[in-house]
């Protein structure tokens, strides 16, 4: 186990440091340092890696990342992996940021959510982010889960895709980068893995990018859970149009 950790903490740190010299053009050269961290922090902290979640939570603060970016990425995380785990991540978060003040580093907090003037209700500024996401109108009666529980179909347009989704301290990217990242973390979720992944593909994300993505969670998350990834993340790609 110490040496695993030991692993995972050199990967992320040869990781930030090949990286933050590289911040170019974002599709030229992939994933920015900000997304990979992104990525790491969602991935670690639905996995409950609290000890290396330090150190990704770290490299975050010093690839860009402000304090409320972090927060709102360790907020997000319990949508998909409850709140257990988004609660230990910002525990975590502010003893990292406790210990950062204590030497002296002083880190930008960023900007709060910006309030929401829309008069639509949730439920439909919910399901107008959801066709944005996917780029697919939904039409016809409900069907499947939708149908079968009526109740989660709501919470979903109005909790998930308005209450949460909306805020725009991280952009619609990033939040898909958190849920793919917790996703792939928990396992056993492939189906909805399938098409988060999908709708990374639909906000811009390139096949090499979430190639990217795949090889920053697979020394993070585990050899059963990463190979599940991959497998999903193959057949995205397989079956693209």
């Amino acid at each position: 186990m110490k040496n695993n950790k030991i692993i995972v903490a050199f990967f992320l740190a040869f990781s930030f440091i090949s990286l933050m010299g590289k911040a170019q053009d974002h599709q030229n050269l992939g994933l920015s340092p900000k997304e990979q961290s992104i990525i790491a922090i969602a991935a670690l902290t639905g996995k409950g890696d609290l000890t290396n979640l330090k150190t990704a939570l770290k490299q975050g603060l010093d690839a860009g990342l402000t304090v409320n970016q972090i927060k709102e990425s360790l907020v997000h995380v319990y949508a998909y992996a409850g709140f257990p785990r988004s609660l230990r991540g910002l525990q975590t978060f502010m003893a990292v940021l406790e210990e950062r003040k204590s030497q002296g580093i002083k880190d930008t907090l960023g900007a709060e959510a910006s309030p929401i003037n829309d008069e639509h209700s949730k439920y439909e500024r919910g399901k107008a982010i959801l066709k944005e996401l996917t780029g697919v109108a939904e039409q016809g009666p409900k069907t499947g889960y939708a149908a079968f529980a009526p109740e989660i179909e709501v919470f979903l347009k109005e909790h998930l895709f308005a209450d949460i989704f909306e805020r725009d301290v991280l952009n619609y990217v990033e939040r898909e980068l958190v849920t793919i990242s917790v996703l792939s973390s928990i396992g056993g979720v492939e189906p909805m893995l399938s098409s988060h992944l999908k709708i990374c593909m639909n906000l811009g994300l390139s096949p090499s990018q979430l190639q990217q993505f795949l090889s920053i969670i697979k020394p993070l998350i585990g050899k059963k859970e990463a190979e599940s990834s991959k497998i999903v993340l193959d057949n995205v790609l397989k079956n693209k149009k």
